[in-house]
């Protein structure tokens, strides 16, 4: 297992990977048609088009992408970042490859520099998320208007 920099030739493959998650994982928790929609919209322009504004990182088994994740500055701030993107294909879940992705995530330079770290949690991410330090921003756990949980971490 390889974790390396994302290139703009991954794009397929990671977007392949994220949408798989939305059909066959996210839709336990949210709406079928909802997680089609968003199938639809993360295509390899959209992966490419996160890649060009954060550090994205690819998970490899030999030449299989099976995992990727995103840090970007939290609306160009200096001392705050959020996470983006953060999946690992369905058949290798449960093997520590997303523990793998947040802790090279967070040995970024994004990562670093911040004092706050945001990341928009999916229900099914929750649980994970906590695993990995972040906690409910504000204390409050409740969905915000993508369905998301919006989580953090302080450094």
């Amino acid at each position: 297992m390889e974790i390396r920099r994302f290139k703009n030739g991954d794009a397929a493959q990671v977007s392949d990977l994220v949408c798989r998650n939305f059909i066959e994982i996210n839709s336990k928790d949210y709406p079928i048609s909802e997680m089609q929609t968003l199938a639809k919209i993360y295509d390899a322009e959209k992966i490419l088009s996160i890649a060009s504004y954060a550090h994205t990182y690819i998970v490899c088994d030999e030449e299989r992408i099976i995992g990727t994740g995103s840090i970007s500055s939290y609306w160009g701030s200096e001392t705050e970042s959020i996470l983006l993107t953060i999946f690992v294909l369905p058949e290798y879940h449960l093997r520590g490859i997303g523990r793998k992705i947040v802790e090279t995530l967070e040995n970024d330079d994004l990562f670093l520099r911040a004092q706050r770290i945001e990341i928009p949690a999916s229900i099914t991410a929750c649980v994970f998320y906590e695993k990995m330090g972040y906690g409910y921003k504000n204390g409050l756990k409740q969905l915000d208007g993508e369905g998301h949980y919006r989580m953090e971490k302080y450094r």
